[in-house]
């Protein structure tokens, strides 16, 4: 099992193969809109357009499960990210990550990879940490997704190659993605 045996839903709600990607490095991403995370869809879109011509691409998954930093229909977001990022890459329909009702996809990607940590120099780690302890004082063992824009890296065989928190520098991811290229 890989990526390749999933289908999930575009921004149009139509069903996608992901079998379309086969061949190519893909970094699938949990975003919001409001989040003090969301201003990484500028780096994001910066490797998007540095890496797409060698086989890469990013999917977007829209989840309003952390915060609710994620409000609006498909179109509105699809609209501000537009408007405010200049987003080129595809984005997916509005998903859960997390829970009964997550997409298959972030079932499987999270039963590939567990949570990665965060990165310590990260000025919203203290934040993050303390918030999900007073939760669940074992959340580091918990595979489930911890908060927007964790990203999962997977090779040109549709196989998860790598988990990043939403703390990890994009920087890092860079070189993951050109260790895949």
């Amino acid at each position: 099992m890989n990526i390749y045996d999933f289908k999930v839903k575009d921004v149009k709600e139509e069903e996608v193969s992901l079998e379309k990607y086969k061949g190519k490095v893909v970094l699938i991403i949990n975003s919001a809109t409001k989040c003090g995370f969301t201003p990484q869809y500028d780096e994001l879109q910066d490797l998007y357009e540095k890496y797409k011509d060698e086989d890469f691409i990013i999917l977007d998954f829209p989840c309003n499960q952390f915060g609710n930093q994620a409000p609006g229909s498909n179109e509105e977001i699809l609209s501000f990210c537009d408007a405010k990022f200049g987003i080129t890459f595809p984005m997916f329909s509005k998903i859960e990550v997390n829970g009964e009702d997550a997409e298959p996809l972030f079932k499987y990607l999270k039963s590939q990879k567990g949570f990665a940590g965060f990165d310590e120099d990260h000025k919203l780690t203290p934040v993050l940490k303390n918030m999900l302890s007073e939760a669940d004082p074992d959340y580091e063992k918990d595979p489930s997704i911890k908060w927007n824009f964790t990203k999962f890296l997977i090779d040109r065989n549709g196989n998860v190659a790598e988990r990043f928190e939403p703390t990890e520098p994009l920087f890092v991811v860079e070189d993951k993605i050109k260790e895949l290229l």
